[in-house]
């Protein structure tokens, strides 16, 4: 696989605006996990109030993840897991009348797409789709080909994919002789609907780099996974077409922090400048 030129414009259609800026939505420790200390009533009522803060400063979308469920496990979650991230997802989408997605760590791409269908969320952000990785969880394999089967056996082709390419918090040793690029055009190959490009860790830029060679190998949506800011937005949203925003809009730039308003509406404002 060459080579590909990119397309003119790779917004899906559930957005509103063109380059859509996803709010993260990062949902407090699930029932039964070790840092579980909140009931799943009160774990709703903090995610809708985030919500809230989210459509007042005009962001295009927002995610679930379940980040605070550390340690994670590998591949797989229980189903009182998938449960609550049903409920919680149920309770954004209405809330936030916006374009939600979801992702269940770690590597639990069959609960979240599960979740995704049966709470009417629009996509799944995947992790191990092509080419497998070694995460502080294991070896994580390539789920391509089972999850796309399985969501044509649920009826969720409604729900996109979202496919990460050389995740962040892990190790690309096994796969070092296939460069990003060959990765990005391997999970569209294998018919993701986006792909999503980021740092090497949590609140870490991508290089321009890398996003330029995912862009030149992949005519699939491109976006930015991790370490945007108000400030670097516009070195990276030519190349780009969206932008998935954590720690950015998390008081102090830390992603398990409270949602800080004031910080939305500063990246949103930059938003619009380089729009």
């Amino acid at each position: 696989m060459g080579p590909v030129a990119p397309t003119s414009s790779a917004s899906p259609r559930t957005f509103s605006a063109l380059k859509p800026v996803i709010g993260m939505i990062h949902v407090g420790a699930l029932p039964g996990t070790p840092a579980s200390r909140l009931s799943l009533r009160e774990l709703e009522a903090r995610a809708v109030a985030e919500c809230a803060v989210y459509r007042e400063a005009g962001v295009h979308g927002v995610m679930l993840e379940n980040m605070h469920d550390v340690p994670y496990l590998r591949g797989g979650v229980g189903p009182e897991i998938t449960a609550a991230m049903t409920v919680l997802s149920m309770a954004v989408k209405a809330a936030s009348g916006l374009p939600c997605g979801i992702q269940i760590l770690a590597g639990a791409n069959h609960e979240a797409l599960a979740v995704a269908h049966a709470a009417g969320l629009d996509w799944v952000r995947v992790e191990g789709f092509a080419f497998a990785h070694v995460a502080d969880e294991g070896i994580i394999q390539s789920s391509a080909a089972s999850l796309l089967r399985f969501r044509r056996n649920i009826d969720a082709e409604r729900v996109q994919v979202w496919a990460d390419v050389k995740k962040k918090h892990a190790s690309h040793a096994i796969t070092a002789d296939v460069g990003i690029g060959e990765t990005a055009a391997a999970a569209e190959f294998m018919r993701a609907d986006a792909v999503i490009v980021t740092g090497t860790a949590t609140g870490a830029c991508p290089t321009e780099g890398d996003v330029a060679e995912v862009r030149a190998h992949c005519r699939l949506p491109v976006y930015m996974g991790s370490g945007v800011t108000a400030e670097n937005l516009p070195r990276y949203f030519a190349g780009a077409d969206g932008f998935i925003v954590g720690s950015a809009f998390k008081a102090g730039g830390r992603w398990d922090e409270a949602v800080d308003a004031a910080a939305v509406e500063r990246f949103m404002a930059a938003h619009v400048r380089c729009g």
